[in-house]
């Protein structure tokens, strides 16, 4: 059978960032085996609904590159990929269940669920739930007569559909990161497979959707390895073979303690989400990596070497070469630590393989500098080595953009010598007659002017940096010359000259 696995978000909210990781190594599997990427919106719980983040789902991971061979927008011979669309297919499996006296129905109120719970705290019991013992003094179908139980359902009366957990037996399954995995059923409950609404809980749904939609390997957050045994036991009851599991490790805090939370980025600064999200609720925007000057490339870059080794050192992958190398098997099973220095190194990465061309278009889309298209193209060549975001050769460079206003003090007090002005006017002079001038040239008139009377080039090369840039470093002062042009670098030294005081 065709390799066929799918992302299935819930639309509570943004999605944070370890779920576009699962949805990127969903994606690598199935375009290294050749075989089929889903998106499955699983909206069961309409409770916890947010308008909007089904459409922030898909936008984000467009943004990404990963393109889904079938889902909500795309279509495909498996849909609807929507849970909430496939609310009629539920039931009769649930019925099944119940015929076969695999499941029950459950008409406890809360109010008794709670007085429940607070029985077995009395009695000590570690973990108070509803599960293979506690059932038998509960208001379920399997300790009422079949009467009462008809009666119930026909009057209306609200239940539940619960799964009846088989008594002390284990439960083996092996995962590809994990290995074998063994859990014995009086640790687990009796989950609710159906709700009150007649919508499937995510238990259900998710073994439903998954056999129908013939996935064969589900690779999902290790927050879900707790819920993989009832997973195993459903397909056994229904008699289906269960997919291929694979739980990836947590993405943990920067120092390793916990997991990455949206307070914990808030906190150190950083996104965590991958476009910018307004909370609908209370208005708070969140900024996302896009937003932030993140590339797509290089986002992705990061994010698939936090849990899986290539094994080898190569550390830049293109999309093409992430597919190609990926494998399931390469996938770590302690947690990855977030280091965001390293998503900023990845992205310097790729704007410095970038040509001059593409930095320059991708500066006339984010900003509303009106410049010459050659000439940004010539300033995003001499920036390219020192930015870490493509709005840093506007920042970093605002010097070939404007004239400075204010000088770095160190420098001036240091290095705003008279010795240095002298030089600087002669400078000044000789190049303020020329029409243009290359790197080369600049340079050569540069030392011609120094060894008229074999001037260190230390004594004078940080004066004409401040009095060009207004700071103490930067780019190849020379190219920065050829780029502002003769007669705007004699015009700025000669500004210099007279707004500063020497130090001697």
């Amino acid at each position: 059978m065709s390799v066929r696995v799918r992302f299935a978000p819930s639309p509570t909210g943004a999605l944070h960032i370890g779920g576009v990781r699962t949805a990127l190594y969903n994606y690598l599997l199935a375009k290294k085996s050749g075989g089929q990427f889903i998106i499955r919106i699983e909206d069961t719980d309409q409770s916890r609904y947010v308008e909007g983040a089904e459409d922030y789902i898909l936008n984000a991971l467009e943004w990404c590159g990963i393109v889904p061979d079938e889902g909500p927008k795309t279509g495909g011979d498996y849909g609807p990929y929507r849970q909430s669309d496939r609310k009629s297919l539920y039931k009769q499996y649930a019925d099944k269940l119940i015929s076969e006296g695999k499941a029950y129905y459950a008409f406890d109120t809360p109010e008794e669920l709670d007085e429940m719970r607070e029985r077995l705290k009395e009695a000590r019991m570690a973990n108070p739930q509803y599960n293979a013992i506690s059932r038998n003094q509960m208001k379920n179908s399997l300790t009422m007569s079949a009467e009462e139980v008809n009666q119930k359902l026909e009057s209306g009366e609200q239940y539940v559909i619960r799964f009846k957990m088989p008594k002390n037996d284990d439960v083996r399954f092996k995962d590809v990161v994990r290995d074998w995995v063994v859990v014995n059923t009086t640790t687990l409950d009796d989950k609710v497979l159906m709700k009150s609404d007649g919508m499937p809980t995510y238990h259900l749904a998710n073994i439903v959707d998954d056999h129908l939609m013939e996935i064969t390997h589900v690779i999902r957050g290790e927050e879900w390895l707790p819920s993989a045994p009832l997973h195993v036991l459903l397909y056994e009851a229904f008699g289906w073979q269960a997919p291929q599991f694979a739980h990836l490790p947590l993405l943990l805090k920067p120092d390793g303690n916990g997991k990455l939370s949206k307070r914990a980025a808030d906190q150190l600064g950083f996104p965590i989400f991958p476009l910018n999200w307004t909370d609908p609720e209370t208005g708070e925007l969140s900024k996302g990596f896009k937003e932030s000057g993140y590339l797509p490339e290089a986002f992705m870059n990061f994010l698939s070497l936090l849990g899986w080794n290539p094994g080898t050192e190569q550390e830049l992958f293109s999309m093409e070469e992430l597919i190609s190398e990926f494998s399931l098997e390469r996938i770590n099973k302690s947690g990855a630590k977030f280091d965001i220095e390293k998503a900023k190194w990845f992205n310097q990465q790729y704007l410095k393989n970038k040509s001059n061309d593409e930095l320059a278009q991708m500066l006339k889309a984010e900003t509303n500098i009106d410049v010459d298209f050659e000439l940004l193209s010539t300033i995003a060549g001499s920036m390219k080595e020192r930015i870490t975001f493509i709005s840093d050769i506007v920042e970093s460079g605002d010097f070939f953009f404007n004239a400075p206003q204010t000088y770095d003090e160190k420098t001036v007090n240091k290095k705003w010598t008279t010795e240095a002005v002298h030089k600087l006017t002669d400078f000044a002079n000789e190049i303020g007659q020329l029409e243009s001038i290359s790197p080369e040239e600049a340079k050569e008139k540069f030392m011609e002017v120094l060894s008229k009377d074999n001037t260190p080039l230390g004594k004078v090369m940080p004066a004409l940096r401040l009095a060009l840039t207004g700071a103490g470093g930067g780019p190849d002062l020379m190219e920065i010359i050829s780029i502002l042009g003769t007669k705007e670098t004699a015009s700025r030294i000669r500004k210099a000259i007279e707004v500063l005081k020497t130090s001697n």
